[in-house]
């Protein structure tokens, strides 16, 4: 059940180490777009670039997009923080529009659930404790008490004004897309794929679009081994944003293919705060998916056909709630990606063995068959506004030697191997651009396994 997926982090113990979207005639909708203000209530950025005027042909096509995303509703819940959650048949969800879905049937057998190999720490060891009470309210939309009907799935309704903040339609849900500059980091292993191919992680890459620049402070296994999935538990935070085009997000990276090429394989969920892609600067759950290097396919969420979603409680890209706060309670998620050796599809798990859904196998190309690298940690986009380095945060906005209650972290690293085994990660690196922006540290211990501090405040005197 959803109610053992979210925790709270006990600081004393661990210090010490048919609804669519609505058809609104278009002259009135156009009406309306031209007073839009700001959209987001909890924070100052800037929304007013994006009430701009819009042409009824681009209306019509907007419109068109959402008609084929929104799906027809059993019921429709309204969420206290203005989202809409639409509770969609399973057999009807976006998922089954993909091309090469056209013939899959929802996986309906649970998958094979990683076995654990090494011991599991005792859970009243103190380091961390559930909330009390049957059923822990962590997502925004659970406060009014419904919830969708058995062989329905939660989905976020998309609008209008999501599409127009996105710099095109077909930008609409995307990651931008990504080149990489061919010098290699001087401080950087020499890391090569199965495949051949150059790692992301030996070199710096850029974002070509609006001269912004991706920046990381990640962990990463090596490429040695085929690796079938990948765990963590993740603290969330809710890290201010400087610019509305701007993100800041922690999540797992499963990966294949090529950096260098059009082939790059990546799965991918955590928790984001994106002001572009959801209107305001709360945390919120993610997935992602490419098979072509973030060129076309893929997208966020359920923003596009691919990732079948089979749970009824969990709705992805809505808001998470309570998160952490400073030198107080520390609240975190826990994130498990792994193959389902009989079937092939990628599962993603939340929580304690909650089932969230799947990537069909056929989406991808070398993820059809196992994963050459996995990373964990925190990504910022900076735009370099004004000619600075962004002040969005990256985790807590608090670099890593920090610590527990101060600065973000993962924890209990774990990899999932051939004979479908999750096992501790013993053997990482760690990779920060700029640590006098972001950084990140690494440790061991019985109770966290492997884990590591990471974040930071962007611009500042060191990070100009």
């Amino acid at each position: 059940m959803a109610s053992n997926a979210y925790i709270i982090a006990n600081k004393r113990a661990v210090s010490s180490h048919p609804h669519r979207q609505p058809h609104l005639p278009l002259l009135l909708l156009l009406f309306s777009l031209l007073f839009i203000g700001k959209f987001d209530l909890v924070s100052a950025l800037n929304y007013t670039k994006y009430t701009r005027k819009v042409s009824n042909l681009r209306l019509q096509r907007i419109q068109k997009h959402l008609e084929k995303i929104n799906k027809p509703a059993v019921i429709t819940i309204e969420s206290p923080d203005g989202d809409i959650i639409d509770c969609v048949h399973k057999r009807k969800q976006p998922a089954l529009d993909h091309p090469l879905l056209k013939k899959h049937k929802i996986q309906r057998v649970a998958p094979e659930m990683p076995k654990v190999k090494t011991l599991k720490r005792d859970e009243g060891s103190g380091d961390s404790k559930r909330k009390e009470g049957e059923d822990l309210i962590w997502q925004m939309w659970h406060r009014n008490g419904t919830r969708c009907p058995k062989g329905t799935v939660p989905i976020r309704r998309s609008t209008t004004r999501d599409v127009l903040r996105a710099k095109s339609l077909f930008h609409f849900g995307k990651k931008q897309s990504t080149t990489i500059n061919p010098t290699r980091r001087a401080d950087a292993p020499d890391v090569v794929s199965s495949n051949g191919h150059e790692s992301r992680s030996n070199k710096n890459w850029m974002v070509m679009d609006a001269c912004a620049r991706l920046q990381h402070a990640i962990a990463y296994t090596g490429t040695s081994q085929e690796v079938y999935g990948a765990k963590a538990t993740i603290n969330v935070w809710d890290p201010s944003i400087q610019e509305v085009n701007e993100f800041s997000l922690s999540q797992i990276w499963i990966l294949s293919g090529s950096f260098d090429g059009s082939d790059l394989n990546s799965i991918e969920a955590g928790w984001q705060v994106s002001p572009e892609l959801y209107g305001d600067s709360r945390p919120r759950l993610f997935t992602y998916w490419t098979s072509d290097s973030y060129q076309a396919t893929g997208c966020y969420n359920l923003l596009c056909a691919g990732f079948v979603q089979t749970n009824s409680r969990i709705a992805i890209g809505a808001a998470i709630s309570p998160v952490s706060q400073y030198d107080a309670n520390q609240y975190d998620i826990t994130i498990l990606i792994w193959k389902d050796p009989k079937l092939g599809n990628w599962w993603m798990g939340f929580g304690d063995n909650n089932l969230v859904g799947y990537w069909p196998a056929e989406l991808f190309t070398h993820l059809a068959d196992h994963a050459t690298m996995v990373e964990w940690g925190g990504e910022v986009v900076n735009s370099r506004a004004n000619g600075k380095h962004t002040s969005t945060e990256m985790g807590s906005g608090h670099f890593a030697e920090d610590g527990f209650g101060k600065s973000s972290y993962f924890r209990n690293l774990e990899l999932v191997d051939a004979d479908n085994s999750l096992s501790s990660v013993h053997d990482i690196s760690t990779l920060a651009e700029n640590t006098n922006c972001y950084n990140i540290k690494n440790s061991y211990n019985n109770e966290w396994g492997t884990y590591f501090y990471y974040g930071g405040p962007g611009n500042n005197p060191q990070c100009p």
